[in-house]
């Protein structure tokens, strides 16, 4: 008999990649952030803010938002999962120069690939995004409480706040985009488990 080509994979097929604990730092991350994309949209976006209206009240919502986005994050440190995950974004090994010369020659061969559970561009966004979210933070604080420093780096703060805002847009889409791209990468972040299979195609250096 031959299993239809829909019939899931069994659960033999299938190996843990992200922890309970990881999968929420990851939802309620994306939440935050997608509550400060949106209100900073509607902000900046004069169509919009006149759709929405009510405009200091999306101030709140858009400062509270902010403020609460390295909480996820700092929970999280309490999952030994979490923090071995961490490890592993943190280190870059040969392999990964190598993965990334690929992509910048567009060398789509598997072969030329070389990833461990995290592949380099994972790891260079988890970097890049986690500097961004620092800045911003720091510069946000800065203009919701203008008593803590003179006018002229409150206005410094909102330039680079502003900028920055737009940069993190364009990445976050980046982002989703490779996402969509992804069905098994997403299905691993929904239920924590990805093929084994997918896992040796796409990192084959991760000992799942």
């Amino acid at each position: 008999m031959t299993l239809r080509a829909d019939t899931p994979a069994p659960p033999a097929a299938r190996i843990r990649r992200f922890s309970r604990a990881e999968r929420w730092v990851h939802r309620t991350t994306a939440v935050l952030m997608g509550v400060c994309v949106l209100t900073a949209a509607v902000l900046y976006i004069p169509q919009l803010a006149i759709l929405v209206g009510r405009r200091e009240l999306v101030v709140r919502i858009h400062e509270c938002a902010g403020v609460a986005l390295p909480v996820p994050v700092l929970l999280g440190l309490a999952s030994r999962a979490f923090r071995t995950d961490l490890r592993f974004l943190n280190r870059f090994g040969p392999h990964d120069r190598m993965w990334l010369r690929a992509a910048l020659v567009r060398d789509k061969r598997r072969s030329s690939r070389p990833a461990g559970k995290f592949n380099a561009g994972q790891k260079v966004y988890a970097a890049w995004i986690a500097g961004a979210t620092l800045v911003m933070l720091g510069t946000g604080l800065l203009m919701w409480f203008t008593h803590l420093a003179p006018l002229m780096w409150r206005t410094s703060a909102t330039f680079v706040h502003d900028w920055l805002a737009l940069t993190i847009g364009v990445v976050l889409a980046g982002h989703v985009g490779m996402a969509l791209g992804d069905p098994e990468a997403r299905k691993g972040l929904r239920t924590g488990t990805v093929s084994r299979e997918w896992a040796k195609r796409e990192h084959p250096l991760w000992r799942g």
